[in-house]
């Protein structure tokens, strides 16, 4: 008979106080043996030493070191881990000192300097909706995890990408494993196979895995001491900000097995990957200040925690899971977070955990391969918006790019293993519906965005059009028309849940860094045809109609921002939204800088410093904008050195009028009328503007004009 001890602290320690009690759990209750069988345990060693436990809770010395459960069998000489790393089972060491937070009750972090507050108080509620980790408001993490329920938790290890103590690397086709040779392997009920080198896990019938203990990996013991040095930073808020990041972040980047993390918390599991525990605490963070309560306490140090997170994601990097990419994920949505070479090595880590493979066949739980499909998807538009606001390239590519599209079906968490679950309201459920229809739209986005820098700014493509000579922007803009099309199909068909005038019964809303992701496209696209054209000649007419139409993007992508409330401003911003903010500040500088006369150019000039102005003042709802502003200062310094430009008069009267149009060559276009200093009358039904989609040489169908698109 198989029985378990049940291990409790050195020290006692206060009981959480449940908010939202979780389903009771069943209690394996103590063999009448068990104590002696233990106390009656011999020793392991030939010598003197003695093994036998002085006290019930006492786990062994290895067992200690690790800060794991020590599990000894009934009639076993060794513990359950000592047995399997074939190592003596010893009980020699003294219990070490448990470290104690000394608070002092007159610093600047508690809300009244009479009242002193120990480090077992029970941290201040999150007043959100629906608090869901402050059912759990632990102390300084314990020097061993508190598992109530069992050494084994099945719904981690059946999974692939995060397993405990072991994990796994993608075994392509090209590597000495042959697949002709793989199957030749014996495999059990779990499709494993053990062998001198690791242990093979096979997914289906033609991929394959190898799984590596994470032991024999660079200061694997570290982890337990960075886990409670983020854990001791934001000590007693972390249950709180963990709220704040589940009801802020995660519902707009869901790269999170949500129920999952909680049970985990709440049951005292505290085996959490310090990088990707600090990364969600980071970006909680940002919304300290909302909370009425957490605001009477000083804000944990952002810049320790971050440091400490990115020694910790080095050395996971060491023994890749999914929890690595996560985050590294997480980290790189900080606005201060600039890191192409970060972006690089997680992309690289994915196609090790074989995220850029099709999983929807794969022997692994359910919930698994919907999780890896979202990390998937995010970790490619990581990588996309990365090459684009850098001007590198990008690192994933459609020919080995095998995820299916992201469906309904991947944000299904159920059977994982907790059966207890907290049903949300109808107004949360509407939330969710939102936010699951903005991440797969933003994947959407991200695909055409991908195509705009696939056809104009690889290297092959600046080649073809740099030998295209004076054809460029007729070559340019055959290109341009296909993918046009592709992005005013993707507006027009924008589920009305996340258009800008949709209503939402959230204090927050997300929506804005994809309308804003989607004029950053536009501005992507129409930006290279703008640098394609010959200013010097200014009676051509195709200059006149791609001039046009990049302004009413200018203009519209400028409406879009000054119309944005401190509801948007305040919620969670996709990474690349401080560039793309930025994009269009550069946008109108270039235009500027191309102006054939003086006068569209000191209409640039105007709207540009009216542009900074909006910019200045959102900044105090998001001061991630001051990169814009500071970015645009330093355009207008570069524009400091622009010659003058001759007037329209002094133009007209050196060339004359220019020849009307060939008939049937051009498209008539519907000039956009604009008072200077005055936004440009958008049309109310929203259409987008249909440039280059018809069979003229730049496209541009009569009735669409030069109407851009108001965000919806």
């Amino acid at each position: 008979m198989t029985t378990v001890l049940a291990i409790q602290p050195a020290m006692p320690r206060t009981t959480p106080v449940p908010i939202a009690a979780a389903r009771p759990r069943k209690q394996q209750k103590l063999s009448p043996g068990k104590e002696n069988a233990a106390a009656g345990k011999p020793t392991a060693t030939n010598g003197p030493v003695s093994n036998i436990r002085s006290r019930r809770e006492r786990p062994c010395d290895a067992c200690r070191r690790r800060k794991s459960r020590c599990v000894i069998h009934e009639g076993a000489a060794l513990c359950v881990l000592c047995d399997f790393h074939k190592q003596e089972c010893t009980f020699v060491q003294s219990p070490l000192p448990r470290k104690r937070k000394v608070v002092d009750g007159d610093k600047k972090d508690s809300p009244s300097v009479a009242k002193k507050r120990s480090v077992d108080a029970e941290p201040p509620p999150l007043a959100l909706t629906t608090p869901t980790i402050t059912a759990t408001a632990p102390s300084p993490p314990p020097p061993q995890p508190l598992l109530q329920a069992s050494v084994h938790l099945p719904q981690l290890g059946e999974t692939l990408g995060l397993q405990r103590r072991q994990h796994s690397r993608y075994i392509g086709l090209s590597s000495p494993f042959d697949p002709t040779l793989i199957g030749l392997s014996q495999f059990d009920i779990r499709n494993e196979s053990t062998f001198d080198l690791g242990t093979l896990r096979r997914v289906n019938d033609h991929e394959c895995f190898i799984m590596l203990p994470d032991e024999n990996t660079q200061d694997h013991a570290e982890e337990a001491n960075y886990l409670s040095h983020v854990e001791q930073l934001v000590h007693p808020h972390g249950p709180a900000l963990l709220d704040i990041y589940f009801q802020v972040v995660h519902p707009n980047y869901p790269i999170i097995q949500k129920h999952l993390f909680i049970e985990r918390y709440r049951t005292g599991d505290r085996s959490f990957s310090p990088a990707l525990l600090a990364g969600m605490y980071i970006l909680a963070l940002n919304w300290w200040s909302f909370d009425s309560k957490l605001a009477n306490y000083s804000k944990p140090d952002a810049a320790r925690l971050e440091a400490i997170a990115m020694r910790s994601l080095t050395l996971a990097m060491e023994r890749p899971k999914l929890s690595t990419v996560q985050a590294g994920l997480l980290l790189l949505q900080r606005p201060e977070s600039d890191s192409w070479s970060l972006t690089t090595q997680l992309v690289a880590i994915g196609q090790e955990l074989g995220l850029h493979l099709d999983c929807s066949s794969w022997s692994i739980p359910h919930w698994e391969r919907g999780l890896r499909k979202r990390i998937a998807w995010a970790l490619y538009m990581q990588d996309k918006w990365s090459s684009l606001i850098h001007g590198r390239p990008s690192h994933i590519f459609n020919a080995n790019w095998a995820v299916k599209p992201i469906t309904e079906d991947d944000f299904n968490e159920e059977g994982d293993g907790y059966e207890a679950r907290q049903e949300g309201t109808e107004e949360e459920r509407e939330e969710d519906h939102r936010s699951r229809i903005l991440f797969a739209q933003m994947i959407s986005l991200t695909q055409i965005m991908a195509e705009v820098m696939d056809t104009f700014y690889t290297q092959t493509a600046i080649q073809d059009f740099a030998n295209a000579g004076r054809k460029s922007t007729e070559l340019i803009l055959a290109r341009a028309k296909p993918v046009q099309i592709k992005l005013r199909q993707w507006h027009e068909r924008l589920p009305a849940e996340v258009k800008m005038h949709a209503l939402s019964k959230s204090k927050l809303i997300s929506t804005g860094y994809l309308h804003l992701a989607y004029f950053a496209t536009e501005i992507t696209l129409h930006r290279r045809i703008v640098q394609s054209l010959d200013t010097k000649e200014p009676d051509n007419y195709g200059l006149f109609m791609c001039r046009n139409a990049a302004k009413t993007r200018l203009i519209s992508a400028m409406d879009f921002v000054n119309r944005l409330k401190p509801e948007h401003l305040q919620s969670f911003w996709f990474f690349a939204s401080k560039v793309n903010f930025t994009l269009i500040g550069t946008f109108g500088s270039l235009l500027w800088a191309t102006a054939p006369a003086r006068e569209e150019a000191e209409f640039y000039k105007l709207r540009l410093r009216e542009y900074r102005w909006t910019l200045s003042v959102s900044s105090k709802r998001a001061d991630f904008l001051d990169y814009a502003v500071s970015m645009l200062d330093a355009s207008r310094a570069m524009l400091n050195n622009l010659a003058e430009k001759p007037s329209l008069a002094e133009q007209i009267s050196k060339v004359g009028v220019p020849p009307p149009a060939p008939p049937m060559m051009y498209p008539v276009v519907r000039q956009p009328r604009f008072d200077e200093g005055e936004d440009m009358h958008m049309n109310d039904d929203g259409a987008s503007f249909e440039g280059f989609d018809d069979e003229s040489q730049y496209g541009s169908r009569p009735g669409s004009g030069a109407q851009s698109p108001r965000s919806q």
